[in-house]
């Protein structure tokens, strides 16, 4: 019984994550898009699937993963993310440079692009101080409310620059695994209390 259980749930969270991303595969507007471009669209797009695991690793929460092992692979996930924004902005700066400039100065006509950066600098921050840590001589709870509060910053500008963006997502698939991201990220921190002045590790 308990088996069953723990396969459905990651039956059930494959399949969020497979979803939008299959979907997105099956846009028409794919056959209009240059190669680079529609690279660079799915690295953001898995991207942001993956964000899903990130808070149920860093709290324990996945069936058959001990906290210690879900932690590694929350790092592991951590440099997959960094490398598919890079990958996503570099691709975007290929296709079309001064739409990228803009965007990076806060200039851009389209809402959707500030939200986007202040994601990625976000993400870019995260991983630099999850780096440098033991050298910045970070307390573990002060990091710890710091990696939360950016990772809330990254869920939020991630969901606005993906629900203002009338892409080759599905929009249904796209609300859905938007809500299913921010519940995530909220439960987690929640859960986890990392404001309380004694928050315990877990």
């Amino acid at each position: 019984m308990r088996l069953a259980r723990q396969i459905l749930i990651w039956v059930a969270l494959l399949t969020a994550i497979a979803i939008p991303v299959g979907l997105a595969a099956m846009s028409p507007q794919l056959a209009w898009r240059n190669p680079i471009y529609i690279a660079s669209g799915f690295a953001g797009i898995i991207a942001m699937a993956l964000m899903i695991l990130q808070p149920l690793l860093a709290a324990g929460y996945l069936p058959g993963l001990p906290a210690l092992r879900g932690r590694r692979i929350h790092r592991m996930i951590g440099g997959i993310l960094v490398a598919a924004v890079v990958a996503h902005v570099l691709g975007l700066w290929i296709t079309s440079p001064p739409d990228v400039v803009d965007a990076l100065l806060f200039v851009s006509p389209t809402p959707f692009s500030a939200w986007g950066v202040i994601a990625m600098w976000a993400i870019f921050l995260t991983a630099f101080l999850a780096a440098f840590r033991r050298r910045l001589r970070l307390r573990w709870r002060t990091w710890r409310l710091g990696h939360s509060v950016l990772a809330l910053v990254i869920v939020l500008g991630t969901v606005v620059h993906a629900l203002l963006i009338e892409g080759t997502m599905e929009a249904i698939s796209k609300v859905t695994i938007c809500m299913l991201l921010i519940a995530i990220t909220l439960k987690v921190l929640a859960d986890l209390r990392v404001w309380a002045k004694r928050a315990t590790l877990r």
